[in-house]
């Protein structure tokens, strides 16, 4: 059974938690004690209703506020597909837990408040589906039972919102009216909405097709552990661990290390203790070589067909995730995958403004959420693809040297 991840974002207040919380209610993907514990601590126990958000909403004080406030991840599973919910906050000032939610989603639910249609945020976080280059859109126009499920104010958010994800490039997107209190077409399509004949919710999230965004051409693995056993009987035992990325391998696969650039033959796939012939995108596996290569963690293993780019010079776009600015000159470590090495920013080329993709240039640092395009060198090369070519290998992180907190989340441009 495959694995879809979805995050759902849009404007404080309009019911990402509350929607999530229909889904798993209405998929009866709760515990009879979650459920009991859920009625307890519903605000609304007295009139017989009970509050939904509550699911995600598990700090403190997101319900004190009743606002969420980091990135919350629920795990619900049909008899169609398993599912990983990244509910990411509206407000703002949590964009970079915004952007650190969708990372690796494969599918984005945009909420749009029926009353008030198309917003700042509707706009923002689209915004940053077109940067994350998300594979799908859903638009979920909710709360249409405040509108008394009108078609004209669906039909017309939904005609302002298509001119505005052609503007972005944005592929793949569906819309639908839903109610996420009353579960009007989350689960079950909804008689209140005669005029729409598309699926419901949950039918969309169970038949989106994933299977088309994993890249099987471009074999990136990179080297997580070295295996090298202190046994006598394996004394000539060899295999390189990790997952694969992108692509497929085969025994006999023409083989390069990079960044050393040496070449070598894939003779033998490990996988769940288990020889296999071949391995694809998505599994772990221990690989070996015709040759004994010094290979260390952080090291990539690509075929000769489809090489990465090799460089020491990047050009990211870039969301600043720490209270201390970011400056030109300043010095940190660089995540790729399982590669770490030191690096600089050598400049802040703009910022770009979220809501209308001006790009403002002459600034000399970032702060808090903005972000910018610059110029990062490493100290030893890297291989990478352009996060638009493929997400697994096109995005870094950048890692404070003293605290080791991860303080910006970059994604590789042309």
């Amino acid at each position: 059974m495959d694995l879809l991840r979805f995050i759902t974002a849009g404007s404080v207040d309009d019911g990402k938690s509350t929607l999530i919380g229909r889904l798993l209610y209405d998929s009866k993907s709760i515990l009879t004690d979650q459920m009991e514990a859920l009625e307890k601590q519903s605000k609304n126990k007295e009139e017989g209703a009970i509050d939904l958000a509550l699911l995600t909403d598990g700090l403190r004080a997101e319900r004190e506020q009743g606002i969420t406030i980091d990135v919350a991840y629920k795990y619900f599973s049909t008899p169609k597909r398993k599912f990983i919910i990244a509910d990411a906050p509206g407000h703002t000032q949590y964009t970079r837990n915004m952007v650190t939610g969708a990372s690796n989603a494969q599918l984005m639910i945009i909420l749009v408040d029926a009353r008030n249609g198309i917003v700042e945020q509707t706009r923002r976080h689209s915004i940053i589906a077109s940067l994350l280059n998300m594979p799908h859109v859903i638009v979920a126009i909710n709360k249409m039972d405040l509108v008394e499920f009108s078609q004209d104010v669906y039909n017309n958010i939904v005609i302002e919102y298509a001119s505005f994800a052609r503007s972005l490039g944005l592929k793949n997107v569906q819309y639908l009216p839903i109610s996420a209190l009353n579960g009007d077409n989350i689960v079950d399509v909804s008689l209140n909405t005669s005029w729409y004949d598309g699926p419901s919710l949950l039918q969309i999230l169970e038949t989106t097709s994933i299977t088309s965004d994993i890249n099987l051409t471009h074999a990136r693995m990179f080297v997580q552990y070295v295996i090298r056993p202190q046994n006598e009987e394996l004394h000539d035992y060899r295999g390189y661990a990790g997952k694969i990325i992108s692509g497929t391998y085969r025994i006999g696969d023409e083989i390069i290390i990079l960044p050393a650039g040496i070449s070598s033959r894939l003779t033998r796939i490990e996988r769940n203790q288990q020889d296999v012939e071949e391995a694809i995108a998505g599994q772990s596996v221990i690989l070996h070589l015709a040759d004994d290569i010094d290979i260390s963690r952080g090291d990539v293993l690509v075929k000769k067909d489809h090489p990465p780019l090799l460089g020491q010079e990047l050009e990211v776009l870039l969301c600043w995730m720490d209270t201390k600015p970011l400056r030109a000159g300043n010095r940190y470590l660089l995540q790729h995958n399982s590669r770490r090495v030191k690096s600089v920013v050598k400049e802040i080329e703009f910022r770009l403004d979220v809501n209308s993709l001006e790009k403002q240039a002459g600034v000399e640092k970032a702060d808090l959420n903005d972000i910018v395009r610059a110029k990062i060198k490493t100290a030893s090369p890297l291989a990478y693809d352009l996060y638009k070519d493929l997400r697994a290998n096109g995005g870094l992180i950048l890692i404070d040297e003293t605290s080791n907190v991860t303080v910006g989340a970059c994604m590789i441009q042309e």
